[in-house]
């Protein structure tokens, strides 16, 4: 039996989801017997965090988005000698920032959708209509517009015309000041979970939101999106997909558990969307309906996870 501290909540715009995560997780590690604290962090997660430090074994993190998935939380526990789930400080902050992990991704033969990266500094100097009008030239459309460094479809927009793109460029720059617009790829929605120190890949898992754009409504709405585990695909594209998400993984050097998301097109070529390092487990998460599909209950996933906690830095004696 371990003294876990579970950390949910958070400051980012996943807050609501990560508490559902969090309590989620919380009950499963209590029924497999561990002594579990619930903690709730909120903007002053240094003094939240310094308190556990020898009254807890690990800490269990289930914050999505910013100061929790993009390696914030993860440094302050190296700095504490609190052993963690999930990625370390360096994977955490490349996996989140899209426009690094995509470098990463090409670097690797991981193919991904074309794209432009735009921030405030060029916006403010040319204008949002003459930003639009270079991207459509570079993209054409349809293309979807992202926040750099936000998860759960947050502030993310598809654009069929300059107008939706103006607008959806207008929205995005609500939540982050580095957007990345990428060539909408038309086809289907699919996405592999992966757990462990010696990593178990799930089955592959499709997709299909009733709105055609699996936002974060469609996410978390009951309902909204059937999700089809496993895919509905060739042996084949099954294998290659697992296959980049592997490698997809390996290159961001994620540890724990991840989901990597893909698009598949109406041709069968895969484009990698992002890695995820700290994904959803709430009911309608998908790494838990893959890992039931591939006959692990809920509570043995998250065993799972806990398993690989430790401190990334004195382990490996990587500089970051």
């Amino acid at each position: 039996m371990s003294r876990v501290a579970v950390l949910m909540g958070g400051t980012s715009a996943e807050r609501e989801v990560s508490l559902r995560s969090g309590k989620a997780v919380s009950r499963a590690l209590r029924e497999l017997g561990h002594e579990v604290s619930d903690i709730d962090i909120g903007p002053e997660i240094v003094e939240q965090l310094a308190v556990l430090q020898g009254r807890i074994d690990v800490a269990f993190i289930v914050l999505h988005g910013r100061m929790g998935e993009d390696g914030t939380v993860q440094g302050v526990l190296e700095l504490l000698g609190i052993p963690y789930t999930g990625s370390g400080i360096m994977a955490s902050a490349m996996a989140i920032n899209k426009h690094m992990s995509k470098q990463i991704f090409r670097a690797n033969a991981i193919p991904v959708a074309e794209d432009v990266v735009v921030d405030t500094a060029e916006i403010a100097r040319v204008g949002t209509e003459k930003v639009a009008e270079g991207v459509s030239l570079d993209l054409g459309f349809p293309c979807i517009v992202k926040p750099n460094c936000e998860g759960s479809t947050v502030g993310a927009g598809r654009a069929r015309n300059r107008e939706e793109l103006e607008s959806a460029i207008e929205e995005a720059l609500e939540y982050d000041d580095l957007l990345i617009i990428e060539r909408y790829i038309e086809g289907r929605e699919m996405t592999v979970g992966i757990i462990g120190d010696e990593p178990v890949i799930l089955p592959v898992l499709e997709v299909v939101a009733s709105k055609g754009l699996y936002d974060y409504e469609c996410k978390y709405t009951k309902g909204m999106t059937e999700y089809i585990v496993p895919a509905l695909i060739p042996d084949e594209l099954s294998r290659e997909l697992q296959r980049l998400s592997l490698r997809a993984h390996f290159a961001l050097d994620c540890e724990g558990f991840s989901r990597i998301d893909f698009m598949v097109d109406a041709e069968g070529n895969s484009f990698c969307l992002e890695a995820n390092t700290i994904p959803g487990m709430t009911e309608l998460s998908l790494i838990p309906k893959a890992a039931a599909a591939a006959g692990l209950s809920f509570e043995q996933v998250v065993g799972m996870v806990l398993e690989t906690a430790r401190l990334k830095i004195s382990r490996n004696k990587r500089c970051y």
